[in-house]
C-alpha cells in the first residue's frame, strides 16, 4: 500500500519515529492484503466447517412460498432493471432466482469489489415483479436466494444473452453462441450410485467478482457442504463460440462422517430417452436426448465412445485409466431431422466436455444410466473417481477446463461414429434368433478415413467380452455418405447378464477411428 503524502515537517520527525511509522505502514499494508477475499478465502472456509458438525437448514420460509405452486412461482420475475452491474454499464450481469416450490434452501450471494472487500447481496422483495401473486414480501426480511445467474452479449451486442445458471444443490450448466439449455454440470457427486443412497452436496455460499470494463470473462467463488464433504471452487467463465469454464476446486472429507464409497469428480447429468440405436414405439421423434453418448480419451491416448441407452435397471460402466486426457457427454448429432421437434430443438443442445488440468493420477470414468418416464427426468451421470480419497482434513484438489460445444465439438483426430443401430433388414433369421444373435451398423467417418485411397483395405475389429460371441463382422464404404459402415453380428450367451463389445477400424495395422464400446443390456 502506498504511503499517504506527509507534511513537510513530517521530515524533520526523529530517526525512531520515521522507523516505526514505516513499520505501521508495513503493518497496515499486510493488514488490507490479508483481508482481501479470494479463493484462499473459501477454502479456509470449506476446511473450517469439514471439522465442525454439519449446519442444520434452520431458514424456514413464509407460509406463502412453502405452499406456492409451480404456476405461481413462475410468475416470479427477477426484474432486469434491479441487475447487479447494470448501472456500471459493465459487461456482465447477475440476476437471482427467488425461493419457492421446489427451491426451499437459500443461499447467501455476496460481490467481490476491486479492492478485494466482500459486499452481501440480499433478497429485497423490490427487485422482483410477482406477477399475480397478491402475497407480501415486506415481513420476510432476507430470505436469501435459490440461485443466480449472468447474463453476457452472446449472440449480439444489442442485448444480454443468459450465459450460465447456478441453482439447486450443486448443479449450474451454461451455453455458448447458438446453443440451448440441455445437460448440467455438478460441483461434486457422492454416491450416486451404491451406497446407502446418493447425496447431494449444495453451494451454500457464492461471491461474484465484479469484473472489469470490457471483460471478457468472470470468477464466481463457491462454498459447497453436505453431510460427509466440504468444498471450495472457482469458476472461472469465458463466453464465445464455446464457452469455457476453469474449475479449481478443493474438496475436505468431513471426519466421522461416514464412508464414501465414490466420490464423483466433475460430475455431468444428462438426458437420453430414445435414439438411433434404442427407437421409441409411437413417438414421432426418431430420437428424444440432451446427449447421445460418453466420449474419453486415455493418458495412452486411446479415443473411446460409449452410445448412451436408457436401461430397464440402474446400470453402472467403469472405465480405469491413469490421467485421462478427457471425458464429456457429448450431443455429435446436430441435425433437426434427427430430432423433429421445434420447440426442445435437441440439436441446439451443448456438449460438454471436460479437460484435466494437471496430473489426475489413477482412477476411473464411471457412467450411471437410470431408467426413465419420459424426456423430462435426467437419467445419465458421468463423473471422475480418484483411485485414492484424501484423509479427513487434507484437500483433494483438482482443476479442469469444461467447455460447453455445439457444432464445432472436441472430436478423436483420425474418426469416430456418427450413427450407431440395432437391428435387421430382411433375413431369414426367425424373431427368437433375432433377440439371441442381435446385430448393429456403426458408422465412421472423419479425415483418417477420408485420407484413405478409393481401394484400401480397412478392416474391423470387433471383440466381446466371455459372455457374448462375434459371429459376423463386415467394414465397407457407405458411399451415400462417404464414410466407413461396420455391421456386427453376436450371440450373446447368458440372456440375465450383459455383453461388452468393442470395435473400431483398422488400415495396415495402423487404427484409423476411435473405439465403439458398447453394453449389449440383458433382457
Amino acid at each position: 500500500m502506498p504511503h499517504p503524502i506527509r507534511p513537510a515537517q513530517a521530515l524533520r520527525r526523529p530517526r525512531a519515529a520515521v522507523v516505526l511509522g514505516a513499520l505501521l505502514a508495513l503493518l497496515c499494508g499486510a493488514s488490507a492484503q490479508a483481508q482481501r477475499f479470494d479463493w484462499d478465502s473459501v477454502t479456509q472456509l470449506a476446511k473450517t466447517r469439514a471439522a465442525e458438525p454439519v449446519r442444520a437448514n434452520s431458514d424456514k420460509l413464509p407460509a406463502d412460498l412453502a405452499n406456492i405452486t409451480y404456476d405461481q412461482l413462475r410468475d416470479i420475475r427477477f426484474k432486469p432493471a434491479q441487475s447487479v452491474w447494470r448501472a456500471e454499464a459493465l459487461p456482465f450481469e447477475a440476476q437471482f432466482f427467488h425461493l419457492g416450490l421446489y427451491q426451499t434452501e437459500p443461499v447467501r450471494i455476496h460481490e467481490i469489489k476491486p479492492d478485494g472487500s466482500v459486499r452481501h447481496l440480499p433478497y429485497r422483495g423490490a427487485d422482483f415483479d410477482y406477477g399475480k401473486n397478491t402475497f407480501d414480501p415486506a415481513p420476510w426480511g432476507d430470505l436469501g436466494h435459490a440461485g443466480f445467474r449472468l447474463h453476457y452479449p452472446l449472440n449480439g451486442q444489442a442485448y444480454k444473452d443468459e450465459l450460465v445458471v447456478f441453482q439447486g444443490a450443486s448443479y449450474f450448466r451454461a451455453l455458448g453462441n447458438g446453443q440451448q439449455y440441455g445437460l448440467s454440470a455438478r460441483g461434486l457427486a457422492i454416491d450416486t450410485a451404491g451406497g446407502a443412497g446418493e447425496e447431494f452436496p449444495r453451494f451454500s455460499e457464492f461471491w461474484l467478482q465484479r469484473p472489469a470494463a470490457g471483460a471478457t470473462e468472470v470468477t464466481v467463488l463457491a462454498l459447497l457442504e453436505s453431510k460427509r464433504a466440504t468444498g471450495a471452487y472457482r469458476f472461472v467463465i469465458r463466453p464465445g463460440q464455446q464457452t469455457t469454464t476453469t474449475v479449481n476446486a478443493r474438496v475436505f472429507l468431513r471426519p466421522g462422517a461416514g464412508p464414501v464409497n465414490t466420490l464423483g469428480i466433475a460430475p455431468l447429468t444428462s438426458m437420453f430417452l430414445s435414439g438411433e440405436n434404442q427407437p421409441l414405439a409411437r413417438d414421432f421423434r426418431p430420437e428424444v436426448h440432451d446427449s447421445d453418448g460418453l466420449m474419453m480419451v486415455t493418458g495412452e491416448g486411446e479415443w473411446l465412445w460409449r452410445p448412451l441407452q436408457r436401461p430397464k435397471a440402474v446400470t453402472v460402466s467403469s472405465f480405469t485409466m491413469q490421467n485421462p486426457r478427457g471425458f464429456g457427454l457429448m450431443q455429435r448429432d446436430r441435425s433437426f431431422a434427427s430430432y423433429e421437434d421445434v420447440e426442445a430443438r435437441y440439436e441446439r443442445r451443448p456438449s460438454a466436455w471436460i479437460k484435466p488440468l494437471g496430473d489426475w493420477g489413477p482412477g476411473r470414468v464411471e457412467l450411471v444410466q437410470l431408467p426413465a418416464p419420459d424426456e423430462t427426468h435426467d437419467n445419465i451421470v458421468a463423473y471422475w473417481v480418484p483411485a485414492a480419497l484424501p484423509a479427513p482434513g487434507q484437500p483433494l484438489e483438482v482443476a479442469y477446463e469444461l467447455a460447453w460445444q455445439g457444432e464445432a465439438q472436441q472430436r478423436p483426430p483420425s474418426s469416430w461414429v456418427t450413427q450407431s443401430r440395432r437391428g435387421y433388414g430382411y433375413t431369414k433369421l426367425s424373431a427368437e434368433e433375432q433377440g439371441r444373435q442381435p446385430q448393429y451398423l456403426i458408422d465412421f467417418s472423419g479425415p483418417a478415413l477420408n485420407a484413405l485411397p478409393a481401394d484400401a483395405t480397412v478392416k474391423a475389429v470387433v471383440s466381446a467380452n466371455a459372455n457374448g460371441r462375434v459371429l459376423q463382422t463386415l467394414a465397407y464404404p457407405n458411399p451415400a455418405t462417404r464414410s466407413w459402415r461396420v455391421t456386427v453380428r453376436v450371440e450373446r450367451i447368458d440372456a440375465t447378464q450383459p455383453v461388452e463389445l468393442r470395435a473400431y477400424l483398422q488400415h495396415n495395422n495402423d487404427t484409423v477411428s476411435e473405439t465403439w464400446t458398447h453394453l449389449l443390456l440383458p433382457e
